[in-house]
């Protein structure tokens, strides 16, 4: 497992995050009462504020558009190609908010630079939809490519899954289910700064502010929302942090070291590597919460996208899947 060494004192956040986490913070309060408005005209008001860091970056040789597990997906295909190995991302929002839109971009950036197929899921939000719904759309998800995929340029024997925040748990949790059940898994695990538990570790002291992108309250109404009641928080599908690991796919976890959800990043990098898992768990010194998003003004954000699409090329090179 490789990570940087960070101080326990909180650390200084990149200055190119800070000016997109600060056009965001912007953006937001452009936005009368945006905190208190209904659900839904707040999803549509982040949608226009994201937007723009959504936009340009990489072409794709084909995008489809196309309904996968009854739910909206998008696939971009870098090349044409008989079967291409494939990346199924889950956007983060804390299961409430954003889409396949918000992080187009991010999408594009894997397919581009790790010479993958990457398929967009437009998972059911919460509260609306609680938990496991959005887990049982991505465990169906799975099921499409290996069935499906190759009418779409796909090859169902080399999969990887990956996410962003409530993202990313949700593809650690599609990867526990799976292997409860005894079914093959993913060839791989694309964890960025997940939100993997809802235990208030020291981080949440140290980075939770509209600074550093997340808020405590934001996460525990996020949490709140998602699942049906608090006896969910209990179930290692729900808060992957609370599972075995053991058997689970080799993973990279990109994590922010400015960021609420530090410590139980490190947690589950450490808990994988302790069960045998191959983990290359790495912090990004300065970065916030959702730094990837930042791809057209930061560095960091690009080494962090380059890094971890060299890691899933190696990992889709060839194989059968697991």
């Amino acid at each position: 497992m490789q990570e940087a060494v960070t101080d326990s004192c909180p650390g200084e956040i990149d200055p190119e995050i800070r000016a997109f986490v600060s056009a965001l913070n912007r953006g937001y309060a452009a936005v009368p009462g945006f905190g208190s408005l209904p659900l839904p005209e707040r999803r549509d008001a982040a949608e226009r504020i994201r937007a723009p860091w959504s936009a340009g970056g990489p072409a794709m040789a084909r995008t489809i558009e196309t309904t996968v597990a009854g739910r909206a997906a998008r696939i971009h295909l870098p090349a044409e190609a008989e079967a291409l190995p494939v990346l199924l991302y889950l956007h983060g929002g804390g299961w409430t908010m954003f889409s396949i839109d918000t992080h187009d971009r991010l999408m594009r950036e894997y397919a581009a630079r790790a010479g993958i197929a990457v398929l967009g899921l437009d998972y059911s939000l919460s509260p609306e939809a609680r938990y496991p719904v959005a887990l049982g759309e991505t465990v169906n998800a799975l099921a499409w490519i290996g069935e499906e995929g190759a009418t779409h340029g796909l090859d169902g024997g080399r999969i990887a899954i990956g996410g962003d925040s409530a993202g990313a748990n949700l593809a650690m949790a599609a990867c526990l289910r799976l292997r409860d059940c005894g079914s093959a898994l993913p060839k791989a695990m694309l964890l960025n700064y997940g939100a993997f538990g809802p235990e208030h570790l020291p981080s949440y002291r140290l980075y939770g502010g509209p600074d550093y992108m997340l808020t405590v309250e934001e996460m525990d109404r996020f949490w709140t929302d998602y699942v049906a009641g608090p006896e969910d928080l209990d179930d290692p599908l729900a808060a992957p942090a609370l599972a075995d690991l053991a058997g689970l796919p080799p993973a990279f976890m990109a994590i922010a070291e400015c960021d609420i959800l530090l410590d139980v990043n490190r947690q589950v990098a450490e808990r994988l590597a302790r069960a045998g898992v191959e983990v290359d768990a790495r912090i990004y010194p300065g970065a916030t919460h959702s730094f990837l998003e930042a791809v057209s003004i930061s560095r960091l954000a690009n080494r962090a996208l380059e890094e971890a699409s060299q890691w899933l090329r190696i990992q889709l090179t060839a194989g059968p899947r697991r």
